[in-house]
């Protein structure tokens, strides 16, 4: 039994004239009568009696209807759903992001944007460090994910694309000696105790803190590990060292602190978005153009 012969059947049954009904498949009458003949022998009843004055449904005929405009309805829907998932607008995106992007206005703004666009997909946003984000993309278990970059060696199935980058910031005790200059460099930090995040995280702004340092002349002593930006803060404000943060977490307000601008050439953090290799995802593809309509 195919769906053509479903609509047949549901033509004929709402017009009870096989006539009429052909006309509105815009097919004969002969070949009608013969299809819906073919019908109730495949399922072996009767759907309709037939005289020379009327056509009417048999109680079989009744309850084939009642199905058969089920299947239909759900077919059409099938089909407007695989329409609408290929051009993007339906689905779930899963997007993986770093503890500092929604400090931003990339985020917010984009995610704002884009649910405005496609009301009936499901974002599913993770909050991951960037290792973890290239993992779980490889794995599928992410769609796209916003990574912190810094030009190191990415996965060779993964690509990764600079689509913002952050200034860094000095985050300072507030009684601390420099803390009333406007800008300071990484030579001026020199003897200073830092606070930093652990080299497994791959925030990348482990590695950078010691490039930095290194072309300023000096090896940064390391007094305190922490995986997250806001304890680094807090743990400043206890005067336990100074740290090197993206400048978007300047709205983190803790009394205490100050963040001053580093004037060290590459003082900056990248932000990338990062993707399967030749994916053709619908979902990913809509995201992204959107991303770079700006």
């Amino acid at each position: 039994m195919e769906l053509r012969h479903l609509r047949y059947f549901v033509a004929v049954a709402e017009e009870l004239n096989f006539t009429r009904a052909a006309e509105r498949l815009h097919i004969g009458q002969p070949p009608l009568s013969q299809q819906i003949q073919a019908l109730e022998e495949k399922l072996g009843v009767q759907l309709f009696e037939r005289t020379k004055r009327r056509v009417a449904l048999t109680p079989a005929g009744q309850r084939f209807l009642e199905h058969a405009r089920r299947v239909l309805e759900q077919a059409g829907r099938a089909v407007d759903d695989v329409r609408r998932m290929a051009r993007g607008e339906v689905g779930e995106l899963k997007i993986g992001f770093t503890s500092s992007l929604p400090f931003t206005a990339v985020l917010p703004n984009l995610v704002r944007r884009y649910r405005e666009q496609r009301p009936d997909v499901t974002l599913n946003l993770r909050e991951m460090f960037t290792p973890d984000q290239y993992t779980a993309i490889e794995a599928g278990e992410l769609d796209l994910g916003f990574v912190r970059y810094t030009g190191l060696e990415t996965p060779p199935s993964l690509d990764v694309r600079e689509i913002h980058h952050d200034p860094l910031r000095l985050v300072i005790n507030a009684v601390h000696p420099l803390a009333s200059r406007p800008v300071l460099s990484l030579a001026d930090l020199h003897g200073e105790g830092f606070i930093t995040y652990p080299i497994t995280v791959g925030t990348g702004l482990t590695i950078l803190l010691r490039e930095l340092c290194l072309k300023a002349g000096f090896e940064p002593r390391i007094v305190q590990i922490a995986g997250e930006a806001t304890t680094q803060i807090g743990l400043v404000a206890a005067g336990l060292g100074v740290a090197l943060l993206p400048a978007p977490l300047e709205c983190v307000r803790i009394e205490g602190v100050r963040y001053l601008p580093v004037s060290d050439p590459g003082a900056y953090l990248s932000l990338g978005v990062a993707t399967r290799k030749g994916d053709r995802n619908p979902l990913v593809e809509q995201f992204l153009s959107n991303l770079y309509s700006d």
